[in-house]
Protein backbone atom coordinates (compact mmCIF):
# COMPACT_ATOMS: atom_id res chain seq x y z
CA UNK A 1 0.00 0.00 0.00
CA UNK A 2 1.46 2.99 -0.88
CA UNK A 3 1.81 6.09 1.85
CA UNK A 4 -1.29 8.22 1.76
CA UNK A 5 0.57 11.50 1.79
CA UNK A 6 -0.55 14.99 3.08
CA UNK A 7 -1.47 17.53 -0.18
CA UNK A 8 1.54 19.29 0.68
CA UNK A 9 3.67 16.65 0.51
CA UNK A 10 2.54 14.28 -2.55
CA UNK A 11 0.06 16.52 -4.75
CA UNK A 12 1.71 20.01 -4.80
CA UNK A 13 5.38 19.16 -4.37
CA UNK A 14 4.71 16.54 -7.38
CA UNK A 15 2.62 19.01 -8.99
CA UNK A 16 5.28 21.74 -9.22
CA UNK A 17 7.90 19.48 -10.36
CA UNK A 18 6.49 18.76 -13.53
CA UNK A 19 5.38 22.05 -13.84
CA UNK A 20 9.02 22.91 -14.43
CA UNK A 21 10.25 19.09 -15.56
CA UNK A 22 11.07 20.31 -19.15
CA UNK A 23 13.83 22.76 -17.12
CA UNK A 24 16.93 22.63 -19.14
CA UNK A 25 17.24 25.15 -22.41
CA UNK A 26 18.06 24.28 -25.88
CA UNK A 27 18.29 26.78 -28.54
CA UNK A 28 20.69 28.52 -30.57
CA UNK A 29 22.96 32.22 -29.37
CA UNK A 30 24.44 34.45 -31.95
CA UNK A 31 26.70 36.40 -29.74
CA UNK A 32 28.59 39.47 -30.01
CA UNK A 33 32.19 39.11 -28.75
CA UNK A 34 32.25 41.21 -25.29
CA UNK A 35 35.00 41.45 -22.94
CA UNK A 36 34.44 41.32 -18.88
CA UNK A 37 34.91 44.18 -17.62
CA UNK A 38 34.98 44.58 -13.46
CA UNK A 39 32.04 47.02 -12.68
CA UNK A 40 30.69 46.43 -9.35
CA UNK A 41 27.30 46.81 -8.53
CA UNK A 42 26.47 47.86 -12.10
CA UNK A 43 25.47 45.06 -13.76
CA UNK A 44 24.24 42.34 -11.28
CA UNK A 45 21.53 39.42 -11.11
CA UNK A 46 20.45 40.75 -7.62
CA UNK A 47 20.13 44.13 -6.43
CA UNK A 48 22.83 45.40 -5.27
CA UNK A 49 23.89 46.53 -1.29
CA UNK A 50 23.67 49.50 -2.21
CA UNK A 51 19.84 49.43 -2.89
CA UNK A 52 19.18 47.30 -0.09
CA UNK A 53 16.61 48.52 2.30
CA UNK A 54 16.15 47.76 6.72
CA UNK A 55 12.11 46.12 5.77
CA UNK A 56 10.18 43.10 5.22
CA UNK A 57 9.06 41.94 1.82
CA UNK A 58 6.47 40.09 2.62
CA UNK A 59 3.80 43.09 2.81
CA UNK A 60 5.07 44.36 -1.04
CA UNK A 61 4.80 41.61 -2.63
CA UNK A 62 1.12 41.06 -1.57
CA UNK A 63 0.44 44.86 -2.43
CA UNK A 64 2.14 43.49 -6.07
CA UNK A 65 -0.30 40.49 -6.29
CA UNK A 66 -3.08 42.49 -4.91
CA UNK A 67 -2.21 45.16 -7.35
CA UNK A 68 -2.31 42.98 -10.47
CA UNK A 69 -4.95 43.37 -13.10
CA UNK A 70 -7.22 40.75 -14.26
CA UNK A 71 -6.33 37.95 -16.05
CA UNK A 72 -7.63 38.92 -19.32
CA UNK A 73 -4.14 40.02 -20.72
CA UNK A 74 -1.91 36.97 -19.54
CA UNK A 75 -2.25 35.24 -22.48
CA UNK A 76 -1.30 37.70 -24.95
CA UNK A 77 2.20 38.12 -22.65
CA UNK A 78 2.63 34.39 -22.54
CA UNK A 79 2.61 34.81 -26.43
CA UNK A 80 5.16 37.92 -26.62
CA UNK A 81 7.96 36.06 -24.50
CA UNK A 82 7.93 33.44 -26.59
CA UNK A 83 7.59 35.44 -29.55
CA UNK A 84 11.17 36.77 -31.72
CA UNK A 85 12.75 39.43 -29.62
CA UNK A 86 12.93 41.32 -33.25
CA UNK A 87 9.02 40.52 -34.19
CA UNK A 88 7.83 42.27 -30.78
CA UNK A 89 4.90 45.16 -30.80
CA UNK A 90 7.22 47.37 -28.85
CA UNK A 91 4.23 49.83 -28.27
CA UNK A 92 1.81 47.59 -27.72
CA UNK A 93 4.11 45.80 -25.03
CA UNK A 94 4.59 48.81 -23.21
CA UNK A 95 1.08 50.16 -23.24
CA UNK A 96 0.13 46.67 -21.97
CA UNK A 97 2.84 46.56 -19.27
CA UNK A 98 1.45 49.96 -18.14
CA UNK A 99 -1.57 48.35 -16.52
CA UNK A 100 1.10 45.92 -14.21
CA UNK A 101 2.83 49.51 -12.97
CA UNK A 102 1.51 49.65 -9.50
CA UNK A 103 2.57 45.76 -8.92
CA UNK A 104 6.04 46.09 -10.93
CA UNK A 105 6.27 49.19 -8.28
CA UNK A 106 6.02 47.01 -5.48
CA UNK A 107 7.49 43.86 -6.57
CA UNK A 108 10.89 45.70 -7.44
CA UNK A 109 11.07 47.49 -3.77
CA UNK A 110 10.17 44.07 -2.03
CA UNK A 111 13.39 42.76 -3.83
CA UNK A 112 15.14 45.00 -2.10
CA UNK A 113 14.36 44.78 1.31
CA UNK A 114 16.95 42.62 3.63
CA UNK A 115 13.92 40.41 5.64
CA UNK A 116 11.30 38.30 3.95
CA UNK A 117 9.38 37.19 6.94
CA UNK A 118 7.00 34.24 4.98
CA UNK A 119 4.09 32.65 7.52
CA UNK A 120 5.00 29.96 9.79
CA UNK A 121 4.92 26.58 8.53
CA UNK A 122 1.00 25.55 8.86
CA UNK A 123 0.90 22.16 6.42
CA UNK A 124 -2.22 22.40 3.79
CA UNK A 125 -2.31 26.27 4.49
CA UNK A 126 0.80 27.72 2.73
CA UNK A 127 -0.09 27.59 -0.47
CA UNK A 128 -3.34 29.56 -0.21
CA UNK A 129 -1.46 32.18 2.01
CA UNK A 130 0.82 33.02 -0.52
CA UNK A 131 -0.56 32.94 -3.74
CA UNK A 132 1.92 30.82 -5.75
CA UNK A 133 -0.10 30.94 -8.87
CA UNK A 134 -0.33 34.72 -8.65
CA UNK A 135 3.58 34.59 -8.18
CA UNK A 136 3.81 33.14 -11.48
CA UNK A 137 1.72 36.06 -13.15
CA UNK A 138 4.49 38.34 -11.86
CA UNK A 139 7.31 36.24 -12.97
CA UNK A 140 5.83 36.51 -16.67
CA UNK A 141 5.58 40.21 -16.16
CA UNK A 142 8.60 41.01 -15.07
CA UNK A 143 10.03 38.48 -17.95
CA UNK A 144 8.37 40.86 -20.54
CA UNK A 145 9.81 43.94 -18.60
CA UNK A 146 13.05 42.67 -19.05
CA UNK A 147 12.30 41.60 -22.81
CA UNK A 148 11.35 45.16 -23.38
CA UNK A 149 14.37 46.86 -22.41
CA UNK A 150 16.58 44.32 -23.91
CA UNK A 151 14.38 45.00 -27.06
CA UNK A 152 14.48 48.99 -26.98
CA UNK A 153 18.77 48.75 -26.13
CA UNK A 154 17.93 49.87 -22.64
CA UNK A 155 20.61 47.76 -20.82
CA UNK A 156 20.21 49.35 -17.31
CA UNK A 157 16.01 48.64 -17.08
CA UNK A 158 16.99 45.39 -18.49
CA UNK A 159 19.44 45.09 -15.53
CA UNK A 160 17.18 45.70 -13.36
CA UNK A 161 14.06 43.94 -14.53
CA UNK A 162 16.50 40.95 -13.87
CA UNK A 163 17.47 41.81 -10.19
CA UNK A 164 13.58 42.02 -9.71
CA UNK A 165 12.98 38.43 -11.35
CA UNK A 166 16.32 36.61 -9.91
CA UNK A 167 15.59 38.71 -6.67
CA UNK A 168 12.16 37.64 -6.35
CA UNK A 169 13.37 34.21 -7.11
CA UNK A 170 15.80 34.06 -4.47
CA UNK A 171 13.19 35.29 -1.75
CA UNK A 172 10.52 31.95 -2.50
CA UNK A 173 13.47 29.77 -2.00
CA UNK A 174 13.50 30.97 1.34
CA UNK A 175 10.36 30.50 2.30
CA UNK A 176 9.56 27.50 4.64
CA UNK A 177 8.15 24.00 2.09
CA UNK A 178 9.58 22.95 -1.08
CA UNK A 179 6.32 24.16 -3.16
CA UNK A 180 7.55 27.75 -2.70
CA UNK A 181 11.81 26.43 -3.66
CA UNK A 182 10.26 24.67 -7.15
CA UNK A 183 8.19 28.16 -7.65
CA UNK A 184 11.20 30.10 -7.16
CA UNK A 185 13.14 27.77 -9.50
CA UNK A 186 10.47 28.25 -12.02
CA UNK A 187 11.03 32.06 -11.66
CA UNK A 188 14.89 32.20 -11.96
CA UNK A 189 14.33 29.69 -15.04
CA UNK A 190 12.17 32.56 -16.74
CA UNK A 191 14.97 34.81 -15.96
CA UNK A 192 17.38 32.59 -17.63
CA UNK A 193 15.67 33.00 -20.75
CA UNK A 194 16.16 36.50 -20.87
CA UNK A 195 19.86 36.36 -20.23
CA UNK A 196 19.57 34.75 -22.70
CA UNK A 197 18.15 37.46 -25.00
CA UNK A 198 20.45 39.97 -23.13
CA UNK A 199 24.00 37.68 -24.78
CA UNK A 200 22.79 38.12 -27.98
CA UNK A 201 22.51 41.89 -27.86
CA UNK A 202 25.40 43.98 -29.96
CA UNK A 203 27.83 45.07 -27.81
CA UNK A 204 26.36 44.38 -24.02
CA UNK A 205 28.05 44.52 -20.79
CA UNK A 206 29.33 40.98 -20.34
CA UNK A 207 27.31 39.20 -17.53
CA UNK A 208 30.08 37.04 -16.22
CA UNK A 209 30.84 38.13 -12.85
CA UNK A 210 27.39 38.55 -12.48
CA UNK A 211 26.59 35.24 -13.09
CA UNK A 212 29.69 34.07 -10.67
CA UNK A 213 28.57 36.63 -7.78
CA UNK A 214 25.46 34.88 -7.44
CA UNK A 215 24.66 32.64 -4.21
CA UNK A 216 25.11 28.87 -5.28
CA UNK A 217 23.31 26.75 -4.68
CA UNK A 218 20.75 29.86 -5.68
CA UNK A 219 18.06 27.80 -3.69
CA UNK A 220 18.76 26.18 -0.85
CA UNK A 221 16.43 23.12 -0.45
CA UNK A 222 17.71 20.87 2.14
CA UNK A 223 15.93 23.24 4.35
CA UNK A 224 12.39 23.07 2.42
CA UNK A 225 12.85 19.29 2.71
CA UNK A 226 13.94 19.14 6.50
CA UNK A 227 10.70 21.02 7.21
CA UNK A 228 7.99 19.02 5.64
CA UNK A 229 9.75 15.31 6.30
CA UNK A 230 9.06 16.71 9.71
CA UNK A 231 5.51 17.68 9.31
CA UNK A 232 4.80 14.13 7.57
CA UNK A 233 6.53 12.17 10.00
CA UNK A 234 4.12 14.04 12.60
CA UNK A 235 1.01 13.73 10.67
CA UNK A 236 1.54 10.14 9.69
CA UNK A 237 3.61 8.11 12.36
CA UNK A 238 1.18 6.77 14.31
CA UNK A 239 -1.16 5.73 11.19
CA UNK A 240 2.08 4.51 8.90
CA UNK A 241 5.63 2.50 9.27
CA UNK A 242 7.85 5.48 9.47
CA UNK A 243 9.73 3.28 6.76
CA UNK A 244 7.78 3.81 4.33
CA UNK A 245 6.54 7.47 5.13
CA UNK A 246 10.24 7.65 5.04
CA UNK A 247 10.44 5.53 1.57
CA UNK A 248 7.85 7.85 0.15
CA UNK A 249 8.97 11.12 1.25
CA UNK A 250 12.46 10.42 -0.23
CA UNK A 251 11.30 9.71 -4.48
CA UNK A 252 9.55 13.68 -4.08
CA UNK A 253 12.66 14.76 -2.39
CA UNK A 254 14.92 13.65 -4.58
CA UNK A 255 13.24 14.88 -7.69
CA UNK A 256 13.11 18.02 -6.02
CA UNK A 257 17.13 17.83 -5.59
CA UNK A 258 17.26 16.81 -9.23
CA UNK A 259 15.51 20.00 -10.32
CA UNK A 260 18.43 22.07 -7.73
CA UNK A 261 20.77 20.23 -9.85
CA UNK A 262 19.73 20.99 -13.45
CA UNK A 263 18.36 24.98 -12.75
CA UNK A 264 21.91 25.10 -11.27
CA UNK A 265 23.20 23.60 -14.25
CA UNK A 266 21.73 25.85 -16.70
CA UNK A 267 22.78 29.13 -14.05
CA UNK A 268 26.64 27.61 -14.80
CA UNK A 269 26.18 27.30 -18.31
CA UNK A 270 25.43 30.73 -18.98
CA UNK A 271 28.23 31.89 -16.95
CA UNK A 272 30.37 29.87 -19.47
CA UNK A 273 28.77 31.50 -22.71
CA UNK A 274 29.68 34.46 -21.21
CA UNK A 275 33.35 33.40 -20.39
CA UNK A 276 33.16 32.02 -24.20
CA UNK A 277 31.67 35.81 -25.32
CA UNK A 278 35.01 37.15 -23.51
CA UNK A 279 37.32 34.58 -25.20
CA UNK A 280 36.24 35.83 -28.88
CA UNK A 281 36.42 39.28 -27.79
CA UNK A 282 40.15 38.97 -27.72
CA UNK A 283 40.63 36.30 -30.31
CA UNK A 284 39.19 38.24 -33.12
CA UNK A 285 35.49 36.77 -33.07
CA UNK A 286 36.55 33.28 -33.29
CA UNK A 287 34.85 30.81 -31.10
CA UNK A 288 37.36 28.41 -28.98
CA UNK A 289 38.33 24.83 -30.03
CA UNK A 290 37.96 23.24 -26.50
CA UNK A 291 37.29 24.75 -23.25
CA UNK A 292 40.52 24.44 -22.26
CA UNK A 293 41.34 27.52 -24.34
CA UNK A 294 39.32 29.91 -22.16
CA UNK A 295 42.16 30.63 -19.40
CA UNK A 296 41.18 34.45 -18.87
CA UNK A 297 38.39 33.68 -17.16
CA UNK A 298 37.28 30.63 -15.10
CA UNK A 299 34.91 28.18 -16.37
CA UNK A 300 32.54 27.12 -14.27
CA UNK A 301 31.77 23.14 -13.88
CA UNK A 302 28.87 21.67 -14.89
CA UNK A 303 27.11 21.18 -11.42
CA UNK A 304 25.38 18.10 -12.51
CA UNK A 305 28.31 15.83 -13.42
CA UNK A 306 30.95 18.19 -11.60
CA UNK A 307 32.94 18.19 -14.79
CA UNK A 308 33.63 20.39 -17.55
CA UNK A 309 30.52 20.85 -19.55
CA UNK A 310 30.74 19.50 -22.91
CA UNK A 311 32.28 21.43 -25.48
CA UNK A 312 32.49 20.80 -28.91
CA UNK A 313 33.63 23.27 -32.36
CA UNK A 314 32.63 22.47 -36.00
CA UNK A 315 33.48 25.35 -38.16
CA UNK A 316 32.19 28.69 -36.78
CA UNK A 317 29.34 26.65 -34.57
CA UNK A 318 30.41 25.77 -30.93
CA UNK A 319 28.16 23.16 -29.17
CA UNK A 320 28.12 23.63 -25.72
CA UNK A 321 26.02 20.95 -23.17
CA UNK A 322 25.37 19.77 -20.37
CA UNK A 323 25.59 15.95 -18.79
CA UNK A 324 22.19 14.30 -18.85
CA UNK A 325 20.56 14.22 -15.23
CA UNK A 326 20.03 11.30 -12.88
CA UNK A 327 16.59 11.11 -14.75
CA UNK A 328 18.32 10.46 -18.14
CA UNK A 329 16.07 12.58 -19.62
CA UNK A 330 18.06 14.24 -22.58
CA UNK A 331 15.40 17.36 -22.87
CA UNK A 332 16.39 18.21 -19.63
CA UNK A 333 19.79 19.47 -20.13
CA UNK A 334 20.76 22.44 -21.03
CA UNK A 335 21.98 22.27 -25.32
CA UNK A 336 23.23 25.80 -26.69
CA UNK A 337 24.13 25.97 -30.16
CA UNK A 338 26.60 29.00 -30.46
CA UNK A 339 28.01 31.14 -33.32
CA UNK A 340 29.50 34.56 -33.41
CA UNK A 341 27.59 37.55 -35.17
CA UNK A 342 29.09 38.08 -38.38
CA UNK A 343 30.92 35.18 -38.48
Amino acid sequence: MKCARSGVIAGLVGLYVLSISGLGRAGTLVLSPQKIVAEPGKWTLLPPESAMIDADAVPLYRKAIEALPDKAGDDQIRKWVDMPIDQMPLDRVEQELSKYMDSLKAVAKATKCRQCNWPEWKPGEQTQNLNLQEYRRLAYVIRLWAKLEIASDGYEGAALALQTGFGMARHLGQAPTILEGMVGMAVGTLMCKEVEEWVQGDGVPNLYPALASLPRPFIGMEKMIQNEREAALSEWKDKLPVEQIESELKKSHDQARLVVKRFESQLAALQCVEAIRSYAASHGGQLPATLAEVTENPVPKDPISDAMFRYTRTGSTGVLESATPADGNEKRKVHYEIRVRGG
